[in-house]
């Protein structure tokens, strides 16, 4: 099966290859589900494959919990794994990354993360739905930080997706699971291990977001992700994570370690043959650490319409430029 993948992950376009016992392996490419009718893998293929790809420790916790998450690597083409189990028996979720890290301006990113990530401290937030390219940006913004700043950089990802060489900077990657028991722990451990940026994979429970704001605040710049779309939904999704008690200080918390909030998606190109990143960019400026005090997030949209000067844009403004610039179509949103 290990060819079988080499040759699917090789095909102009494929961004996630899906496995299922008995029936035809499926792909999502630029977007859309496609079938390769004559690639039906057999239920002792699949088997035999996840015991390769797994370690004992690994494979003990999939028959625990039914679902695993992992990486690997095939003829150094790095994939991320789910696995799990279904009607049709044991299937497989598999994201293709790039092979190599984008470089900080091949992204696309709007110039005023640049700045934001030059800052000796606070909250970068990733967002956007699954599949919208947050790992891909985030992995840019590493790179970027490894290439142009002497760091400590400390990652905490499940799994770890793109590896990273020390370069300028020096790294240390983490995987919940194998390297750490989980977000919360691996961030309270890196809060000891003289860090200048950490990076959360994902913002999932009141103790990992409650130790990503004091990292925050304690000096440290915090690069996080949450599957939310938009400022104002992220900004509400973190506090509403907390007691009614406890909003008030995170709100507080929030408006004063929050940097930049930045949502993405993927949208198909005017030629069909691929996808570009589509960006909503809030920058935390005073009105903002206002309103999200105060807890009027539902102005923030409005605030963004005329912070322009400041980096800020509206994801519809964005995509508007995008069909103005002929990149997009008219009818791809």
């Amino acid at each position: 099966m290990h060819d079988t993948i080499v040759e699917i992950s090789k095909i102009d376009g494929v961004s996630d290859i899906h496995i299922h016992t008995g029936l035809p392996i499926a792909v999502r490419k630029h977007g859309n589900i496609e079938k390769i009718e004559d690639k039906i893998p057999k239920k002792a293929e699949v088997e035999k494959f996840i015991k390769e790809i797994l370690s004992p420790s690994q494979q003990d916790a999939l028959a625990k919990d039914l679902s695993f998450d992992c990486s690997f690597a095939v003829n150094n083409i790095r994939i991320r794994c789910n696995i799990f189990n279904s009607l049709h028996g044991p299937s497989l979720a598999l994201r293709v990354l790039e092979e190599n890290i984008r470089e900080f301006e091949d992204v696309g990113f709007p110039p005023v993360i640049e700045k934001i990530l030059n800052s000796d401290n606070g909250l970068v937030l990733v967002t956007g739905p699954t599949g919208s390219g947050k790992s891909t940006s985030l992995a840019a913004m590493i790179n970027y930080l490894n290439q142009n700043k002497s760091m400590n950089i400390i990652t905490i990802e499940d799994p770890i997706e793109y590896i990273h060489k020390n370069k300028t900077s020096i790294i240390s990657q983490r995987e919940v699971g194998e390297h750490t028991s989980s977000f919360a722990s691996a961030l309270r451990a890196a809060l000891r291990e003289d860090p200048d940026v950490i990076l959360v994979g994902e913002l999932r429970d009141i103790e990992t977001i409650t130790l990503a704001l004091t990292a925050a605040e304690t000096g440290h710049l915090v690069l996080a992700t949450l599957h939310t779309n938009g400022a104002p939904n992220t900004i509400n999704r973190i506090i509403d994570v907390f007691p009614g008690d406890q909003r008030p200080q995170v709100r507080q918390q929030l408006a004063t370690t929050l940097k930049l909030a930045v949502t993405q998606r993927l949208i198909k190109t005017i030629d069909q043959n691929g996808r570009v990143p589509a960006f909503e960019v809030m920058v935390c400026n005073n009105a903002v650490q206002n309103l999200i005090r105060e807890d009027k997030v539902f102005q923030i949209p409005s605030m963004m319409q005329t912070g322009a000067a400041e980096g800020m844009i509206r994801m519809d403004a964005f995509i508007d430029q995008l069909k103005a610039n002929g990149i997009i179509g008219y009818d791809e949103v």
